[in-house]
């Protein structure tokens, strides 16, 4: 029997990925996978481990094995009960999990790809093979968006942001080439931003702008931040292909920046199903390719 049989015809499996914003679990059972998401309460511990794979129907004491990742993961004792906890760098589980949700997998995995992991923070993956490599990053990611949305926008509710940015015009805070030298610059076009935030500094300011129009010129600050950071950190790498993963893909309005950005530069800049769930995803598979 292969390994993948093997895997599918045992006991479950699960992975989790303890973020600072998030913590995300994957469990496979019956070779499946199952996800959920529950928000940062605290750092992990042997008693929260079991409520947070509860909350999805799964019991600890019935897996097979336990990989975590992420955060302070690695103060998990090496067994809980019975059950074995497998601690897997979060720099290769981010790396596999771009690959795996990208569906590169056996010599397709040869490929030289960045994965930007779009979490709290932002962090640049160089991933090839079995080889994983940071190369890259950035302060800003869905912290800075949630901190920045808690005094400018008085919330850190993501649906509320992604409600207000949709209904927005960033161009009310922000300025834009036009503004700034009246027409488009290289492949910019008029309409690009020039300066983020730039039009709340002019001294003629008359009134603030209205909470749709700074949330939107809050996520393109932090969306054009990321994609240009990464377009940067690909180039640098020799990758022709960035993979994006994280909850900050969650939101339309963060992705709608992305696209735009990445067309101003002709960049490829990939978007995947259920990008929130590479880190842990690529936990799973590491453990299982170690064992």
């Amino acid at each position: 029997m292969d390994t993948a049989k093997k895997i599918a015809a045992g006991p479950p499996t699960a992975a989790i990925d303890f973020g600072i914003s998030n913590i995300d679990v994957v469990v496979r059972q019956q070779g499946r996978l199952k996800t959920w998401s529950e928000p940062y309460r605290a750092d992990p511990e042997p008693a929260s481990v079991g409520a947070l794979l509860a909350a999805g129907g799964v019991a600890l004491d019935g897996l097979a094995w336990l990989a975590v990742t992420g955060g302070r993961h690695r103060v998990l004792p090496g067994w809980i009960g019975g059950t074995a906890v497998h601690k897997v760098d979060e720099v290769q589980a981010i790396g596999r999990g771009g690959q795996a949700l990208l569906g590169l997998e056996g010599a397709a995995r040869d490929e030289l790809l960045l994965v930007a992991s779009c979490g709290s923070g932002t962090a640049l993956i160089a991933a090839q093979g079995d080889r994983f490599a940071h190369v890259s990053g950035s302060a800003v990611g869905g912290g800075t968006l949630l901190g920045l949305a808690r005094l400018i926008l008085g919330t850190v509710d993501p649906l509320e942001i992604e409600m207000l940015s949709a209904a927005g015009d960033r161009n009310q805070v922000d300025l834009s080439l036009a503004d700034v030298i009246t027409g488009p610059i290289g492949t910019l076009p008029a309409d690009a931003t020039a300066v983020n935030f730039g039009r709340l500094g002019r001294p003629r300011l008359q009134e603030l702008p209205q909470r749709p129009d700074l949330a939107a010129a809050l996520v393109n600050l932090v969306a054009q931040t990321i994609a240009l950071i990464a377009i940067n950190a690909a180039r640098a790498q020799g990758c022709r292909r960035t993979v994006l993963v994280g909850h900050l893909l969650d939101l339309a309005s963060f992705c709608q920046v992305i696209e735009q950005v990445g067309t101003y530069y002709a960049a490829e800049l990939t978007r995947v199903e259920s990008p929130g769930y590479a880190t842990a995803l690529g936990a799973l598979l590491l453990a299982e390719a170690g064992l």
